[in-house]
């Protein structure tokens, strides 16, 4: 008598087969996530600056000036509406990082400065900051607690108005290329 042989595969194979993928998958997904989170918060951080910068923006075509300078974390007095048109509620957004805020820099000495920031710490904190930094190619252990990630409005901007131009930060809006220190 002649066995037919069949044509499928055995349990047992298909059981080594769903084990594998399920293992690539694993691994897959523990490296992929965490880098696509990470990149996620940057690109809403981006976003956000955008959004802060044009309302900066708007503020002056209204006020024929820019809003007064105000300490970190606190929103430019005449921001809130202005912000309330880019889909924000009016005030800083919660920015995607742990422990970052917003922060609006305006300063006339030695020249005009006009920036929005995004700031890791307090100042003086670098020890908290280097947990809070985003992982990006352009952070590098020279960041500190005045490092940042800045759009920048007029002038000669830099991480921190406070520190030369050369001081670690990250210019998202400084020409084709942005200005990585």
């Amino acid at each position: 008598m002649n066995k037919i042989k069949s044509a499928g595969f055995t349990l047992v194979e298909i059981m080594i087969v769903i084990t594998i993928l399920v293992t690539l998958s694993a691994i897959t997904y523990s490296i992929a996530v965490p880098n696509w989170r990470a990149r996620s918060h940057y690109v809403a951080s981006v976003a956000e600056l955008n959004a802060i910068g044009n309302a900066v923006q708007l503020y002056v075509g209204t006020n024929n000036d820019y809003p007064a300078d105000v300490s970190r974390g606190i929103l430019p007095v005449g921001l809130g509406p202005l912000l309330q048109k880019d889909g924000m509620n009016g005030s800083w957004p919660t920015p995607p990082y742990p422990g970052a805020v917003y922060d609006y820099d305006y300063t006339d000495s030695p020249e005009r400065i006009v920036q929005v920031s995004l700031r890791y710490c307090d100042a003086g904190d670098t020890a908290t900051c280097k947990k809070n930094f985003p992982r990006e190619d352009f952070v590098t252990d020279a960041w500190d607690s005045n490092s940042s990630i800045y759009y920048c409005i007029k002038g000669p901007c830099r991480a921190h108005f406070s520190q030369p131009a050369e001081h670690p930060g990250y210019c998202i809006n400084c020409g084709n290329k942005a200005r990585v220190y």
